[in-house]
């Protein structure tokens, strides 16, 4: 069962969640908060938060930062109204997994907070190679070292969305495989999930926004 918290600071807004995700087997909702502070501390321990951005006492890029550091395991999806590029960059540095637009359908939240508590692969990959052009090599805090080659190749795939089946596939090797080599990229990034680790793959210049599918990359790092 996948729990969920619900933040928003309309009620009718997470009325409308509860009854969407209500539908479904897997999925149950464990809490509400309507703002950033009951956000995070509903948010402790849980699987998904979903988390609208614009709150008060505290903002959802926030609350994300501070579940990512109290609640390592709880995935964070944020939630708004408009697709600003600049907001929702912010949020997946901020630590959190992915995005929806308020608007979106019923079946497109339920695949999201499914496909973040799977950890298994990036939310929206296209939405966030188009987001991530103005930030392509812009911040270098420290080029990472110590990826291999393999290393190099799954995380370009992970950036391109790809899960880890699609990426043992196009690599000829086993799921385990992959598996290992993404615990191993995550790791050597600090990155707490695929999403994090796209994030610095393009910000680092690893991978090039406008690669439409396929891996191209700057090479391996010294």
């Amino acid at each position: 069962m996948i729990r969920v918290v619900l933040a928003d600071d309309e009620r009718l807004i997470r009325t409308g969640w509860t009854t969407m995700l209500s539908f479904e087997d897997d999925i149950e909702v464990v809490g509400e908060a309507a703002d950033g502070h009951e956000a995070v501390e509903a948010g402790i321990g849980v699987d998904v938060v979903l988390m609208d951005i614009r709150m008060p006492r505290m903002d959802g890029l926030a609350a994300s930062r501070e579940l990512a550091r109290r609640s390592p395991t709880t995935r964070v999806i944020v939630v708004t109204t408009f697709e600003n590029d600049q907001l929702v960059w912010g949020a997946l540095r901020a630590g959190a997994a992915g995005y929806v637009l308020k608007r979106a359908p019923a079946d497109e939240l339920v695949d999201a907070v499914r496909l973040v508590h799977s950890r298994d692969a990036v939310l929206f990959p296209d939405a966030l190679r188009r987001i991530a052009g103005p930030h392509h090599g812009a911040s270098r805090p420290r080029v990472p070292v110590g990826l291999t080659p393999r290393e190099h190749d799954v995380l370009r795939h992970i950036a391109l969305g790809r899960n880890n089946a699609e990426i043992a596939a196009a690599l000829y090797v086993s799921v385990e495989t992959i598996k290992t080599h993404v615990r191993h990229v995550l790791d050597k990034l600090g990155a707490r999930d695929r999403t994090q680790a796209a994030v610095l793959a393009y910000e680092f210049g690893l991978v090039f926004p406008g690669a439409e599918g396929r891996v191209i990359g700057a090479g391996p790092c010294p």
